[in-house]
């Protein structure tokens, strides 16, 4: 976490409006999460972007286990400590090894990983340095992924950059400290 306290305090439940109450529960559920909580003083926004998020997390071509890989080294490369601990667990819960997670840190090339494993972290790795995916990356991506996923991968690493550059700035604590 770079920041100890945060910039922008998470809603408490007797602070809400109604209107952030609905929303808020509707991203996040009973117990939501410090994010909805923080980003629940922003409504609209809030409102707007769960939309997409939702798509990116639950209803993407990407399977599951490629969503986390690049999740979780984008949240590494971005150094967000909420972003790794969050999908830390989703992994694990996905079928990601405790091992496998610990090597996402040390990236695409360290021994272990599958061709299309590679290929998917070297992607997150080239579209968080230069905002592109190099030929020969895009080459080894299609040969395992189609078109729908191909994009879908795109918008996930942009999707959690975006993601950890608020968590970051804005100081979003894990739950519980």
């Amino acid at each position: 976490m770079r920041l100890t306290e945060p910039r922008i305090p998470p809603l408490a439940v007797s602070e809400m409006s109604e209107e952030q109450r609905e929303i808020v529960n509707r991203a996040g559920g009973d117990q939501p999460l410090n994010i909805f909580l923080t980003l629940g003083r922003y409504p609209k926004l809030l409102k707007r972007w769960t939309v997409f998020g939702s798509h990116v997390l639950n209803k993407s071509a990407l399977p599951d286990r490629e969503r986390e890989l690049a999740i979780l080294r984008i949240g590494h490369l971005c150094r967000s400590g909420y972003e790794w601990s969050q999908h830390a667990r989703i992994g694990k819960d996905i079928g990601l090894s405790g091992e496998e997670i610990e090597r996402i840190k040390e990236g695409p090339e360290v021994p272990g990983w599958s061709r299309a494993d590679r290929a998917v972290l070297r992607a997150t790795d080239e579209l968080h340095a230069d905002a592109f995916i190099s030929d020969a990356t895009w080459n080894e991506l299609k040969r395992t992924y189609g078109d729908e996923q191909l994009i879908d991968l795109i918008f996930a690493v942009g999707n959690y950059t975006l993601v950890s550059m608020a968590l970051n700035t804005l100081g979003v604590q894990l739950e519980g400290g």
